[in-house]
């Protein structure tokens, strides 16, 4: 999966004007989800234990908390930030902010949202405002910095939830800029745009699936743009009959690429869509996910979905279903015993995307529990508790371990495959919502207050 995509962005940094060191021939990790798009590096030697005592090679504190992980290319990390600190704090154990989208939880506040640049060694090379306003969500939950930024060596992209989306070089000469709302109308998500941008060639996709219960006035779509310039190459209007809250997909589209297809996917509003590249034509849906016969007013789905090798695992949330598809149907598939492989009724990660590594399918609960089953018919090979606390991160693979990061600041490090085995758990200290990022031998991790770099010095 997406190999020959990324030999294509090395071929692309070594031939950058801007000054990229050797170490850009490791893996980077210009994505949120990695090299291949899917939570799996191909890196070896990757430490198992850390803390600020061991491992540790720089910790540089951040503007202000993000849930979004930073990506990699070469000498060079990209995160984003708000200017400042403003997220209530609260220690495992104790109760939440009420709900509401007037209270504390969904607090407006006037400050920059940042595009970051972050030297390999450490240091802070530039930052520049992207957005002006930014918005507290659930409480402690997370904020308008939420998408992740992309890269390519050469430019790097940044969204906001504002929708203010840019294009900046290396030195952090903005290439061009764009306000999404001011192009395509107000966004109606209860709690902000979420989801981060795919690059894949010159394109980049978005995906944007929100609504206020009437879609004549909110238009959900998937849209593709020119990476060099921001302009709109086409949009497709995406129809579903969900509604209520279901309408607000955080989720991120993923493409899918089995060596001879190659399809744009979205999730959201109670399907999984499949598009064409070159105009983006609905080829084929999955529902399902949210049964008519018992529907869940409540149903936003925020985890995305995981491909690898022909199969794509379909997360739904609040417990519900996990579904597993061939990625070569047409039409309605959604009962399809053609094009879906399985379907366990209970048990989804919620806000974790499932991570496919070997043929197995690592979903990470919102609790902490660890379910791994079989990609081939969905069969339970374990369930595990890891730690008893919120979890928000996705999990990632990297040299025979699975990283997995909780909210509290423990990032459980699991033995791969098909025995349960916690190899060790890290104690940060700081609140993480971010996935980890790894390249050139070092884990990157973005907690609310830090950016740290463990492994190789």
């Amino acid at each position: 999966m997406m190999r020959s995509f990324l030999a294509g962005l090395v071929v692309l940094a070594l031939t950058a004007s801007a000054p990229i060191s050797t170490s850009a021939r490791a893996d980077n990790w210009p994505q949120w989800r990695g090299p291949h798009n899917n939570g799996v590096c191909d890196e070896k030697n990757l430490p198992t234990k850390f803390d600020k005592a061991m491992n540790l090679v720089w910790r540089l504190p951040l503007p202000g908390p993000a849930g979004s992980t930073p990506v990699v290319w070469g000498d060079r990390i990209y995160l984003t930030s708000p200017e400042k600190d403003t997220l209530p704090r609260q220690k495992a154990g104790q109760p939440r902010a009420p709900r509401g989208r007037g209270g504390r939880r969904n607090q407006a506040e006037q400050q920059d949202l940042l595009l970051m640049c972050v030297s390999a060694d450490g240091h802070e090379l530039w930052r520049h405002a992207v957005g002006h306003s930014n918005r507290n969500v659930m409480g402690d939950e997370g904020n308008l910095c939420s998408p992740s930024p992309v890269t390519d060596g050469k430019h790097v992209w940044t969204l906001m939830g504002t929708g203010d989306l840019a294009c900046y070089d290396p030195e952090g000469k903005q290439t061009w800029a764009v306000d999404l709302q001011a192009r395509y109308g107000k966004f109606q998500y209860q709690y902000g745009l979420a989801s981060t941008p795919l690059l894949d060639g010159d394109r980049l996709y978005l995906q944007v699936i929100h609504g206020d219960g009437d879609a004549s006035t909110h238009e959900q779509f998937v849209v593709a743009l020119d990476k060099a310039t921001g302009k709109e190459i086409w949009k497709q209007t995406r129809i579903s009959d969900g509604y209520q809250e279901n309408e607000h997909s955080y989720a991120s589209p993923m493409m899918y690429d089995d060596g001879k297809v190659r399809l744009l996917i979205t999730h959201g509003n109670d399907y999984i869509v499949a598009h064409r590249l070159d105009t983006g034509e609905e080829v084929w849906r999955c529902g399902g996910i949210n049964p008519k016969s018992h529907y869940n007013q409540f149903l936003r789905l925020v985890a995305s979905p995981a491909i690898e090798d022909g199969v794509i695992i379909v997360p739904s949330a609040k417990r519900g279903p996990v579904i597993a598809v061939r990625g070569t149907g047409k039409g309605d598939i959604t009962d399809s015993k053609d094009f879906q492989l399985w379907k366990r009724d209970r048990g989804t990660p919620d806000v974790p995307s499932p991570l496919i590594h070997d043929g197995l399918v690592y979903l990470a609960g919102e609790n902490g529990d660890l379910t791994v089953v079989d990609a081939k018919d969905g069969k339970e090979i374990y369930r595990k508790q890891t730690v008893r606390v919120r979890h928000r991160a996705s999990p990632v693979y990297g040299d025979g371990k699975i990283y997995l990061a909780s909210r509290e600041g423990e990032v459980s490090v699991i033995q791969a495959g098909r025995e349960f085995k916690v190899l060790e758990k890290n104690e940060l200290g700081e609140p993480i919502a971010a996935s980890p990022a790894i390249s050139n031998g070092r884990i990157y991790l973005r907690t609310y207050d830090a950016l740290w770099a463990v492994g190789k010095k």
